[in-house]
């Protein structure tokens, strides 16, 4: 196993930032991406579904987590979502550290980790560096408007439990701005990547 481990670059950004995209465009430069919401996704359809519907009747068919149906069951409750996250935020600490030992393993010089509550959750001191997607609020609405059964209840629920985007800016180490074409974000990307390469990784 190598013993320099890889440069570990968190990247975050409220709904309908554009996080997914830059964290295409960093795979696309050639950078392992973990990403968090894949893995639930997963979570949802195998390891985490016996659990899920345990703790919320009902919530799954098939075999799997309907997203819809426990999102209605968590929706505005916080005991619900805090249970909800006492079983799944585990496995996803599990496979990112995973993850990261392959990446180690391989001697990959730099690693994204996609983490949607970075600062929420408090991954982000496990992090070298903090990249944080950004857009202005008309830009992000219209966006999360975009995707299906979004209302304004909902948004206002998802971005209540997320950290303000101004204060997601003043926390990052590099701010991606995401309002102009997706070449103007590549262009950002390959700049931090660049200055990454300069830099060291914080002592663990």
């Amino acid at each position: 196993m190598s013993e320099q481990r890889p440069f570990v670059l968190c990247l975050t950004g409220s709904l309908g930032m554009g996080k997914s995209t830059a964290a295409r465009f960093f795979a696309e430069a050639g950078v392992p991406v973990h990403d968090s919401d894949a893995v639930v996704h997963s979570l949802y359809e195998g390891e985490a579904v016996p659990l899920i519907e345990q703790a919320f009747p009902g919530s799954t068919s098939g075999g799997k987590v309907d997203r819809d149906k426990l999102a209605t069951m968590v929706l505005n409750d916080p005991a619900a979502i805090a249970r909800l996250e006492a079983i799944v935020h585990p496995m996803v600490t599990a496979s990112r550290e995973n993850f990261l030992a392959q990446a180690q393993a391989r001697g990959d010089p730099v690693v994204v980790l996609d983490v949607p509550l970075l600062f929420e959750t408090g991954v982000d001191r496990g992090c070298d560096a903090v990249v944080v997607v950004s857009a202005p609020a008309d830009i992000q609405r219209r966006r999360a408007f975009e995707r299906p059964g979004m209302t304004d209840e909902k948004l206002a629920a998802i971005l209540a439990k997320q950290m303000p985007d101004a204060e997601k800016r003043q926390r990052a180490d590099f701010v991606i701005d995401s309002s102009q074409t997706f070449e103007h974000a590549r262009a950002q990307i390959r700049d931090i990547l660049q200055k990454v390469a300069k830099m060291i990784p914080r002592p663990r």
